[in-house]
């Protein structure tokens, strides 16, 4: 017979969590366990703080009052591992230490064990000091006991905890998606899993749980989430990693209106996490709204720097680098940044470097300054006519410059969104304590991929077109919207969606669209649409990144400041040096052998 034990939330190592420890326990025997912070010996009477994951405590060793615990604290060095057990007492006024949650309280123990020793660590644990990532990640064990990284795992651990309450509170349920699947065209390169079954058959890690959790809804289950594991063998930067994290959530019988709401839901319970209050709805811009005004479809909305359209007033000039551009179907679009005309040529010419690092041709701009100048490098192109229509159109003021780019309209939003962002941080324009969420909408459904000459699918190929542009995928597919849309907090994209097809002949035709003949279409999504041929509900989902969520949350630089144990920007794990080679027994059970790739 099976003993069934109770729940513990006390050992005879530990009692209590060393921060939760107040001064209401004063006078209360309480047992603590940890690591030892820092020691301190003032002239016999010898302090040390105990951290555990919670903060610190001090406990006070006196060769008068405890000579035996005194004994003990002489040999205890830093990152020890000891227990203690004692009465909490109050610290002498002069010693309070506001730095601390128990700055007003300490420990006089009539017990001390060391459970372990400890080496000197590479760097020192609880010291702000920079450290390089390199030797963090190495030793990873190390650094997440500093209490930042602790923070960092705290606070997403509320996060995904209120998450998860709160989709469990409105129907959803939790289920788990494999993670060895068919490998599919999702926009990245699929990581690769060998099948020693079945030789020369490999397995693919989900880049996401897309086509698990539309069948899903084709079973019956209705409102599905998960915390799921994501994989992509992509180009690596600082919100980017080999594998992430999302919050994944389906909806059966829904519009795009009950997929927003749940989830402006879930984003107002995950920054609560951090006393940080919002207030729906959030603002809304179409694709072409943020494209036309901010240059991104992520747009960065703390800060009113806006693109303007000059092609109607160039369209016709004697300017015909940028009249050409107008006339083969592109546009002319500037910036106004305010109070610059003061620049030297060299940090013009940076400007201008800047701008071809991002893809522009080049870079014009009209200078006005604040003696009433009007100085440019293309000044004998305009007519003045001109430069004033240009001046009144980006109502600009003596020391603005307004710039601009012609190209095709891609090349022009690129550029012009990337300076718009340049000048906001370099000027301070940016408002860091803002918390701007929007969502932009009305995504199109196609773009050109010219190196194939065909259709690509902005998101993927089971997005709904708008029911309002059907007749454009027979006519002009180019001009339809999807039924997608992007959640983005201060700049950052951190989670789409969109409703999905339901229709097997819709969903046929998307694929044809997409240059997908019948037989590529039955081997790579042969089994979803065949699913759909059994009653598919009208569905929609999104999938929230996690790890993006709650760094910004944080106000940490990068995703990996919020994960246990991330990959290097380079994609290798310095603790465990993965990845490694394999054996040759290894391999050979895989039927695989390694081919050294040709020089270059």
């Amino acid at each position: 017979m099976l003993e069934i034990m109770q729940d513990r939330t006390e050992s005879k190592y530990k009692t209590r969590w060393c921060a939760k420890i107040t001064e209401e326990d004063i006078g209360k025997k309480v047992n603590i366990a940890g690591w030892v912070a820092t020691v301190r010996d003032l002239g016999g009477i010898i302090f040390a703080e105990v951290r555990d994951r919670t903060g610190v405590i001090q406990i006070v060793a006196d060769p008068e009052k405890n000579p035996e615990v005194h004994k003990i604290l002489e040999q205890i060095r830093d990152e020890y591992v000891i227990t203690a057990s004692g009465t909490v007492t109050s610290r002498p006024g002069d010693t309070f230490n506001p730095g601390l949650k128990t700055g007003n309280i300490e420990i006089y123990p009539d017990a001390v064990e060391i459970l372990n020793r400890a080496e000197t660590p590479p760097f020192i644990i609880d010291a702000e000091q920079e450290i390089s990532e390199d030797l963090r990640l190495k030793y990873r064990y190390l650094d997440i006991r500093r209490p930042k990284m602790m923070n960092n795992l705290v606070l997403r651990h509320n996060i995904v905890t209120a998450v998860r309450n709160y989709l469990n509170s409105r129907e959803f349920i939790e289920v788990e998606t494999p993670e060895l699947i068919r490998t599919t065209p999702e926009g990245a390169r699929d990581y690769l899993v060998p099948s020693r079954i079945y030789p020369g058959k490999f397995f693919a890690l989900p880049q996401s749980p897309q086509i698990f959790k539309q069948l899903l809804m084709v079973a019956g289950v209705e409102r599905y989430y998960q915390i799921a594991k994501c994989f992509r063998d992509e180009a690596q930067r600082a919100d980017r990693q080999p594998e992430f994290s999302q919050v994944d959530l389906e909806m059966s019988f829904v519009d795009s209106e009950d997929v927003i709401a749940i989830t402006e839901g879930i984003i107002l319970e995950a920054f609560k996490c951090a006393n940080i209050e919002l207030t729906p709805p959030f603002a809304r811009l179409t694709y072409k709204e943020a494209m036309e005004t901010y240059g991104s479809d992520r747009p960065d909305t703390r800060f009113s720097l806006k693109l303007l359209d000059v092609s109607d007033i160039m369209e016709n000039s004697s300017f015909t680098a940028f009249a050409d551009r107008v006339k083969q179907g592109g546009s002319v679009r500037a910036l106004c940044v305010p109070g610059i005309a003061g620049y030297s040529r060299k940090e013009m010419d940076d400007i201008r470097d800047l701008a071809v690092s991002f893809g522009a041709k080049g870079l014009a701009w009209i200078t006005y300054g604040l003696d009433g100048s009007v100085k440019s490098p293309v000044l004998k192109f305009l007519t003045e006519r001109e430069i004033g229509q240009i001046r009144q159109r980006a109502n600009a003021n003596p020391g603005d410059v307004v710039f601009f780019v012609a190209d095709k309209n891609s090349v022009v939003f690129d550029v012009l969104g990337r300076l718009r962002l340049h000048f906001g941080e370099k000027l301070g324009l940016i408002d860091n304590s803002k918390h701007h969420l929007l969502w932009v909408v009305d995504f199109p459904m196609f773009e050109p991929e010219e190196e194939e000459n065909r259709l690509a699918a902005v998101h993927h190929p089971f997005t709904s077109p708008n029911p309002e542009d059907a007749g454009l995928l027979e006519t002009d597919p180019l001009k339809c919207r999807a039924l997608a849309y992007d959640i983005v907090y201060n700049g950052s994209e951190i989670g789409g969606g969109s409703i999905r097809i339901h229709s097997p002949e819709l969903q046929k035709k998307v694929f044809n669209l997409l240059g997908l003949g019948e037989e590529e279409i039955r081997e790579k999504f042969g089994f979803m649409v065949n699913a759909f041929k059994y009653g598919a509900p009208p569905h929609g989902g999104l999938a929230l990144g996690l790890d993006r969520l709650v760094a910004l949350i944080a106000g940490a630089g990068s995703i990996r400041e919020v994960m246990a144990f991330p990959k290097s920007s380079q994609a290798r794990c310095l603790m465990t040096e993965a990845p490694a080679e394999a054996s040759g027994e290894q391999l050979e059970e895989l039927h695989l052998r390694i081919i050294a790739p040709k020089k270059k």
